[in-house]
Formats: structure tokens, sequence, C-alpha cells
């Protein structure tokens, strides 16, 4: 379930950009926001630096969810990368809030930029490039290695290039002398932020809480088992999310007279083509005989240990083989003899067994042979 070690080398490399990118653009965006006398852009360079706890959650995770499962963590770590899509969502939900109400509050008591200087609209083209650039990176890194905290976090760049572009306006807007035009594109684009932290939140929420799968991969990974030679139906399908793997649990229809090996081999034959073909970490496969819907039928029907002791006491010996089928019309029985008897003392063998068994269940019928001439018990 975890990734090999050139995904999480990308992964890691990918982070480890955004980290340094981020810092140096803080940096840059804070000292030319003071020399231009932009407290826009300061602000912006402030919320660059914000973006170093993202990645600081994101490498923490990245880390973690790579460990192999252990006694305490049986389905290993991949639930790390759903927590930290979680943190980030949350990030953004507040950074979306917070331009909403800055914006909101200059709007409402008409306040306006002071004059700039050119250099800051400058910066603030250049941080856009940059961080825009970030995002189209990192988000090709995660739908590549399938990571929704490595997208989660790239969606959370292009939070930081809309927010710079609401600064290149504003600070557009104040070398133009239209001084309220940076609040009303903070509005519109923290809006745009709050709805994509929203996303990012309820998906890993979901995540986190059992969610299933979307309808569609479900009826996929049905086909897939569908599709195994020896299956009858697959019903019962069951679906989570363990970060961006899936672990399903199904319920598989077979021959009700298949052998306990071969029902185990088309289970694992499941599993393999399952794995194979979808994003799935852990796949159960419960083995249903053909005809057994009513469950609590079958269950009321007799053990083994009755049916053997039943056996025993109608022939006077251990029968060579017996094998039991339950099936919603009854318990199927099957024994062979460990001697050779005549055609008419089996009959009555047989006649007395099903009359025995009867008083234990519902027994749809009694299959008796006896051995080949020749053999003695």
């Amino acid at each position: 379930m975890t990734r090999s070690n050139e995904e999480q080398r990308q992964a890691l490399r990918s982070t480890w950009i955004s980290v340094w990118v981020n810092l140096c653009l803080a940096s840059a965006q804070v000292a030319i926001g003071v020399f231009a006398r932009s407290q826009a852009l300061i602000a912006d360079g402030l919320h660059s630096l914000s973006d170093l706890v993202a990645d600081g959650v994101v490498l923490f995770a990245a880390r973690h969810s790579h460990t192999e499962a252990d006694d305490e963590h049986p389905y290993g770590h991949a639930r790390f990368e759903t927590a930290a899509s979680l943190a980030i969502g949350l990030i953004l939900l507040a950074t979306g809030v917070g331009m909403v109400w800055t914006a909101g509050v200059k709007l409402h008591d008409g306040q306006s930029l002071d004059a700039v200087h050119p250099l800051a609209l400058v910066a603030a083209l250049v941080t856009l490039i940059a961080k825009e650039g970030l995002f189209r990176y990192m988000k090709r890194i995660g739908e590549r290695l399938k990571s929704s905290m490595l997208i989660a976090n790239a969606w959370h760049a292009r939070a930081d290039a809309a927010s710079s572009l609401v600064v290149a306006v504003g600070i557009g807007a104040n070398l133009l002398g239209y001084h309220s035009m940076d609040a009303v594109a903070a509005v519109i684009v923290g809006f745009m932020i709050f709805k994509a932290g929203w996303d990012f939140s309820v998906d890993a929420f979901h995540s986190l809480t059992d969610h299933a799968l979307d309808p569609e991969e479900i009826a996929r990974i049905q086909g897939t088992a569908a599709g195994v030679d020896g299956v009858l139906d697959v019903h019962n399908l069951r679906t989570r999310r363990m970060g961006d793997w899936a672990v399903i649990d199904m319920h598989v229809e077979v021959d009700t007279h298949l052998s306990v090996s071969e029902g185990h081999y088309i289970a694992e034959q499941i599993v393999a083509q399952v794995k194979a073909a979808h994003r799935v970490a852990e796949c159960t496969v419960h083995i249903d005989p053909g005809t057994v819907r009513d469950l609590p039928r079958v269950l009321a029907l007799p053990p083994r240990a009755q049916v053997q002791a039943c056996v025993l006491e109608v022939l006077g010996h251990q029968p060579a083989a017996l094998r039991l089928h339950y099936l919603d019309s009854g318990l199927e029985v099957e024994a062979e003899l460990a001697r050779h008897v005549s055609a008419a003392e089996l009959q009555r063998l047989q006649r007395e067994l099903q009359a025995a068994l009867a008083s234990l269940g519902h027994v749809a019928g009694v299959s008796l042979r006896g051995a080949p001439a020749g053999t003695h018990a």
C-alpha cells in the first residue's frame, strides 16, 4: 500500500521545491513591500510564509504515510495523508475567510491604499507567475502519484497565486487611482479560496469517516471481480478510503460443490486482479455457495460433529470420506464407505442414514457410495 522509493522521492522533492520557493518569495515580498510602501505586498508576503506551515504538514505526512504497517497500524499509515489534506483544507478555509473579511472591512470603511512604488507591481506579477508555475508543477506530480495531499497543497499554491493576482490588481488600481478595486477582487478570490478549502476538507472528512468510493469506481471494481473465471455473482461490495488507496470487501458466489482449495484459488485470483487494475490496498473476498441466500436457515442446519456422530451410529464405523454442503435447500451429505458392500446393503444403509439425519434438521439429500470390490474395512 506504500509508494515506491521513486514515487516517495518525487513527492518529497516537489514539496521541498515549494518550501524554497515560498521562503524566497516571502522574503522578497516583505522587503520590497517595505521599500515600496505597499501594505498589500507585505500582507501577501506574510501569507506566503503561512504556506510554509502547509509544506511542513505535507513533509511530515509524506514521511510518515510511507512507513510500513506495524502492530498499532496494521493497515499502514496512509491516513496521515488524509489528515494532512484536511489540515491544508482548513488552512485554505481560514485564508479565504480572512481575505473576504479584510476586503469587506476595507470596502465598508472606504479605506484606500497610499501611493506605492511601481516596483511593488513588478514584485506582485513575479510572485503570481512563480506561484502559478508552482501550482502546475505540484498538481502534475500529485496527479501522477494519485496523492490527494499533494494535489491539495498544489491548490494551496493556486490560492496564493490568486491572492497575488488580487495584490497586483490592487497595486495597479492604486497606481491608476482606483483604490477600491483591490478589495472587490479580494472578496471574489476569497470566496474561491474558501470553496477550494471546503471541497478538500469535505473530501478528507469523508475519507476519515470511511466514506465509500465513487459509484463509478465501485462499478469498475465489481466488473473486474465478476470477470474472474468461476465467479457467478458479486454482491455486498463495500469500500472505504485509506489515504489515496481503498480497502474493500465483497461476497462472491461460486458453484456450490467446489472444493475449499478451488474456492480459495478463485478468491486469490480476484484479489490479485482487483489490486492490479485499481488503487486498492486491501481486498477481502468472502466465498458464497451459489444457492446460499437465506443465511439464518443455513446456520440452523446441524454442524459437522453432529452429522459425523449420526453417520457413525448408522454405519458402525467412520466413513472413508464425508463431504457436507450447507445450502438454502438444506444439508447435502456425501459419504464414502471404507469397505465394499452389496447394492442392496448400500440402499438399506442410505435409507437409514437419510432417516437418522432428518432428525437433526432439514436434509436435502444423502449420497452414499461403497468402496470398490475387494476393499475391506
